[in-house]
């Protein structure tokens, strides 16, 4: 596996180190803060804060991938991420995320100046993707899914449904130094599966990438501690720590601030000194 990986203007070192992924969403109906920031004001002063927290890139959502959600036009939903990504890229230096399925979304989202491509179905959802993240040389974080939960060896058959993506990003020529692998917590797993993909994540990098976690307030913990989403981020901490114990290179939570700390006392604790959460 590479020791490091270019998003936008950033050069991340991903050996030892686990980076936070603030998660912006402008979308009114998210699982976890649906409509607190689809105002543009508001959208760009959380990420003032996400960023001054510690956030090293900001993930933006135009489109609630939630349980039951509905599905939103390509129109809409760059309505909703392109002028936040354009005014994002105009004020800020860290890197941009979109989070998108959609190939005229991330085409949209690159031309205005996200940097990585967050692809939930692992470019399998649109034939499109790959070429459109090749062409544009944007990095890409290619999540597990899929259709069933009908798995034999479970995370065997999670490192065999990535390497299909992995597949589908060589041949559209997207360079490997640019992929991220997520093991999709929370999409077409079981509570004991979830719980299952974070204990075992580290076994991900196997497959030679480094590796994202999206935990965030995520149901996994709310069934585990009986709690709302918006209650769940000691719950989420502890899977940050998880994560970076595991190996994993990003995060991608909701409360910046609490994770950045975790991350910088673990691995204060694994490597022998305190490091600079935002360098």
């Amino acid at each position: 596996m590479t020791d490091r990986i270019q998003i936008g203007k950033r050069e991340f070192d991903l050996k030892n180190r686990t980076y936070v992924m603030g998660i912006l969403n402008v979308t009114p109906d998210s699982f976890s803060d649906g409509g607190k920031f689809t105002d543009m004001d508001a959208a760009l002063y959380h990420a003032e804060e996400m960023i001054r927290e510690g956030a090293a890139v900001i993930d933006v959502g135009g489109e609630s991938t939630r349980p039951g959600h509905v599905q939103i036009s390509d129109g809409e939903e760059i309505a909703r991420v392109v002028p936040v990504i354009a005014a994002l890229r105009e004020r800020f230096d860290a890197p941009i995320s979109v989070d998108t399925y959609k190939s005229a979304v991330a085409a949209a989202a690159v031309e205005a100046g996200a940097d990585l491509v967050n692809d939930i179905w692992g470019l399998k959802y649109d034939a499109d993707m790959a070429a459109v993240i090749a062409e544009s040389g944007a990095a890409c974080c290619l999540m597990h899914n899929r259709k069933n939960t009908d798995y034999g060896d479970f995370i065997e058959d999670i490192k065999n449904d990535l390497r299909e993506s992995i597949a589908l990003a060589a041949q559209a020529q997207i360079a490997p130094d640019k992929i991220l692998l997520d093991p999709g917590v929370g999409f077409a797993k079981s509570y004991e599966q979830n719980l299952g993909a974070i204990r075992r994540v580290g076994e991900l990098r196997e497959l030679g990438y480094p590796v994202l976690l999206g935990t965030s307030r995520k149901s996994v913990i709310g069934l585990t501690l009986d709690l709302p989403a918006d209650r769940r981020v000691e719950g989420t901490l502890a899977t940050t720590v998880v994560g970076v114990m595991q190996g994993c290179s990003f995060v991608r939570v909701h409360d910046v601030l609490e994770n950045v700390r975790a991350i910088a006392m673990t691995e204060a604790i694994l490597y022998g000194s305190a490091r600079n959460p935002q360098s």
